[in-house]
Order: structure tokens, then C-alpha cells, then sequence
């Protein structure tokens, strides 16, 4: 990762690209072990030799997605300084741009937290809590320096992060919205969200 912007192919192990492929395609419960270990270019004892089953295939995925997630975020906020309009909308971007350029990662932990282990479960609820504690951190920070006027900060957190995690169902990189408009076009109904004006 140059900078939080800049996305290239995920970088995947063979056995993870294969089942982020599988379970976007047939999801968690449709696919075999002996599909992804195909896919991956491997037998199955190979495949098993790397990740013991299909759950820990879904978790080790998961893992890396949300790392990457909240990697991103952190860069973000860091290059934004403590300006709160910059931090919010820094924080806004990259949660936009990584459910555009992740989309599939994001679709299947969105989708596939039904599938998680009861324990991992609770471990992917943490580091989703985490990204949504930024969000809140932000818009309170907006609120608290009367740059945002909204009276219900936590609403319209949960809203924000709502609307940009559903980009991952939508986004199509051949479609009428080009990356930086649709970015745009967010942000505007971000800062409507939190009731942003700006100064006359």
C-alpha cells in the first residue's frame, strides 16, 4: 500500500483468492472444500495442509479484510491531521474507496458473518465495532466543534457507514459512475447527513 488511496489487485494467498472467488460466487454454504482447492490449483490434502477447513478459509479471509480495512482507515485520519471536517471526510473516502476496490471482501463478510464460528464470530464483531467506533469518533468530534449540526451523531454514524458499506453491492467499475464522482457525490450526502454548512 503506497498511501490509502492507491488499491491494486487484493494480495491474496492462492487458497484465500480461491475462496473469496467461490463463496462471492455460490456463497460460504454452496461451495465445497474440493471447489476452492481446485480453483486454488491445489488437491485437497494441499489445500488442508494451508487452512485445516472451510471455516478457517472464511476466517482467514476475514481477517485480512478487516485488517486491510482498518489499516487504511488509520492512514487515512493520520494524513488528515485534526482538522475534524478533514478527518471526517478522509475516514469517508477510504471507507468508500476500500467497499469499491474490495468489494468482494466486503460482500462476503457482510454476508457470511451468519456462517462465522460462534468464537471468530465475536472476534470479527470486534474489529467491525472498531471501524465504527472511527466513524462515531468523527462525526462527535464534527458535532463537538460545531462544524456538524446534526442532533443525532450516533444515527447518523451508523447511516454513514451503512451507506458506504452498501457501495460493495452496487459498484460496478464499468458503470455510468467513475470512482472520484461517485466519491463526490457521497461526500455530499455525507455532509448532509451530519449537517455540515459550509461558512458563508
Amino acid at each position: 500500500m503506497t498511501t490509502w488511496r492507491d488499491y491494486g489487485p487484493p494480495e491474496l494467498p492462492a487458497p484465500l483468492a480461491a475462496a473469496l472467488e467461490a463463496f462471492a460466487e455460490h456463497g460460504y454454504h454452496g461451495t465445497t472444500v474440493r471447489e476452492i482447492a481446485a480453483r486454488a490449483g491445489l488437491s485437497v490434502p494441499g489445500l488442508y495442509h494451508h487452512y485445516p477447513s472451510k471455516q478457517s478459509l472464511l476466517q482467514g479471509l476475514s481477517e485480512l479484510t478487516m485488517s486491510e480495512l482498518l489499516d487504511r482507515s488509520a492512514a487515512a485520519l493520520a494524513e488528515a491531521g485534526d482538522d475534524p471536517l478533514a478527518r471526517f471526510e478522509a475516514l469517508v473516502e477510504s471507507l468508500l474507496r476500500f467497499h469499491m476496490y474490495r468489494r468482494e471482501q466486503a460482500f462476503v463478510g457482510s454476508t457470511e458473518i451468519r456462517s462465522m464460528d460462534g468464537d471468530y464470530r465475536a472476534v470479527y464483531v470486534g474489529h467491525r465495532d472498531a471501524q465504527q467506533r472511527l466513524v462515531d469518533e468523527a462525526v462527535d468530534a464534527g458535532v463537538a466543534a460545531g462544524v456538524f449540526t446534526t442532533p443525532y451523531p450516533k444515527d447518523a454514524a451508523r447511516a454513514l457507514t451503512t451507506m458506504c458499506v452498501g457501495v460493495s453491492t452496487w459498484y460496478r467499475p464499468d458503470g455510468p459512475l467513475g470512482p472520484d464522482e461517485l466519491i463526490a457525490r457521497n461526500l455530499a450526502f455525507a455532509r448532509e447527513l451530519v449537517g455540515y454548512t459550509p461558512p458563508a
